[in-house]
C-alpha cells in the first residue's frame, strides 16, 4: 500500500558551529491512507517542528518528507495540498462564519455555487448552520474551533494538520471537541497527523501513536501497542495515568524476582540475576489480605469511579487503582497481589523492554 505521508530520515538542527541544536534526529514514520497519527511527547521533544516541516513552515536539515508519493521538500505550504488547524483558531474577525469557512475556496476562484454548497455541507457536518451569519467574537471557544475545523475541511485536502487544536479549551470542552474531531475524522477519511503533549488525547484519537523524546522517536505503534508493550521504560511512564509502577529488583531462576525485603512468584525473563525492572500498571494490582507482599498505605485518592491507592512497600511507592468503594486510611497495612498475565519486564540499564 502506499503511503499517503512518507517522513524519510528527517533530521533539523537549528544554530551554527558549536551552537548547533539538533532538535530532530532522523525521524522515519510512514502514514497510510486514512490513518490517524498522533505526535505525542513532552514541550521540546520535537513534534511541533516536525508537524511544521510535514507543512512547509520549516525546511528540514536532511531527509525528504513526500505526500501522495511526491516529495514536497521545497515545496510552499499552499502548493501542498495541506490544511491546518491551530491552537489559536486563527479566524478572520471581520468576516462571518461562512466567509471564513469559504474564504480558502474564494482565494482558488471556485465558483459562487459551488462555493455555497460546499460551506453548507461542511457546516451541516460540523453542526453549525445556525452559526453561519456570526461574527467569530461572537462564539464561544469550541464554536470558533468548530469554524477553524470547518475552513480546513471545506478544501478537502490530501492532509489535515492538527497542532495541539484543544489546548485553549476547558476540560469539559476538550472532551466533547475530542470526540467530535473523532467523528469528523471517521466521516471525512482524510489522512491526519495531529500533535499533542495530552496522552488521554492520543490514547483516544489516533490510530497509530508516535511517542518522542529529545527529537528521537521512542516507539510507534497503535494504542493498545504503547499502553500494553511500551518498548521503554520512558514510553512506559509517559503513555497511561496514573503512570505505570517500575519496581526494581533482580531475577533468580525463571520464577523468582527478588526486591528488597520480599520475593515475588512470577514468570521471569531469563536473565537471572540481572539488574530487572517490574513493570505494572495500577490496574493489574489488587489489594488482597492474602497476599504475601505487604505495604502501608501512604495516600487514598477518590476519584469516582475509582479509587487510587498508594502504597509504602519495601521496594518503594507503588499505585494501584481499586474500586471506588474501597474501604482503606492512610496507615492501614495492605497485601498486594499481582496479577502475572500483565507483567512487563525491563532491562535496569538500558531502560529497554525485555
Amino acid at each position: 500500500m502506499s503511503s499517503a505521508l512518507k517522513i524519510s530520515g528527517i533530521r533539523k538542527c537549528f544554530g551554527q558551529g558549536d551552537n548547533t541544536v539538533e532538535v530532530l534526529k532522523r525521524i522515519d514514520i510512514d502514514v497510510a491512507p486514512g490513518e490517524f497519527l498522533i505526535l505525542v511527547g513532552p514541550s521540546g521533544c520535537g513534534k511541533s517542528t516536525l508537524l511544521n516541516i510535514i507543512a512547509g513552515l520549516e525546511e528540514p536539515t536532511e531527509g525528504s518528507i513526500s505526500i501522495g508519493n511526491k516529495n514536497v521538500v521545497g515545496v510552499p505550504p499552499a502548493q501542498r495540498d495541506i490544511a491546518m488547524v491551530f491552537q489559536s483558531y486563527a479566524l478572520y474577525p471581520t468576516m462571518s462564519v461562512a466567509e471564513n469557512i469559504g474564504f480558502a475556496l474564494e482565494i482558488r476562484k471556485v465558483p459562487k455555487a459551488e462555493r455555497q454548497a460546499r460551506i453548507a455541507e461542511v457546516a451541516a457536518m460540523l453542526q453549525i448552520e445556525h452559526l453561519l451569519d456570526r461574527r467569530p467574537s461572537q462564539l464561544s471557544g469550541g464554536q470558533r474551533q468548530r469554524v477553524a475545523m470547518g475552513r480546513a475541511l471545506a478544501r478537502n485536502p490530501q492532509l489535515f494538520l492538527f497542532d495541539e487544536p484543544l489546548s485553549n479549551l476547558d476540560a469539559k470542552l476538550r472532551v466533547e471537541m475530542r470526540a467530535e474531531i473523532k467523528r469528523l475524522h471517521l466521516l471525512s477519511g482524510i489522512t491526519s497527523v495531529y500533535v499533542t503533549h495530552d496522552q488521554v488525547e492520543a490514547m483516544t484519537l489516533g490510530s497509530r501513536i508516535a511517542v518522542m523524546k529529545g527529537g528521537v522517536l521512542q516507539q510507534l505503534g497503535t494504542p493498545d501497542e504503547i499502553y500494553n508493550r511500551p518498548a521503554n521504560t520512558y514510553v512506559a511512564t509517559f503513555i497511561g495515568s496514573p503512570t505505570m509502577n517500575l519496581i526494581e529488583g533482580r531475577v533468580s531462576g525463571t520464577e523468582h524476582f527478588m526486591i528488597a525485603g520480599a520475593q515475588l512468584s512470577l514468570m521471569a525473563p531469563n536473565h537471572s540475576d540481572t539488574p530487572t525492572l517490574l513493570g505494572l500498571r495500577p490496574e493489574h494490582i489488587r489489594l488482597s489480605d492474602a497476599a504475601q507482599w505487604r505495604g502501608v498505605v501512604n495516600l487514598v485518592e477518590p476519584t469516582g469511579a475509582d479509587t487510587y491507592v498508594v502504597v509504602d512497600t519495601s521496594a518503594g511507592k507503588v499505585t494501584v487503582r481499586a474500586a471506588p468503594q474501597t474501604l482503606v486510611r492512610p496507615g492501614d497495612s495492605v497485601g498486594l497481589e499481582i496479577q502475572a498475565e500483565h507483567v512487563t519486564w525491563f532491562d535496569q540499564a538500558s531502560g529497554l523492554r525485555l
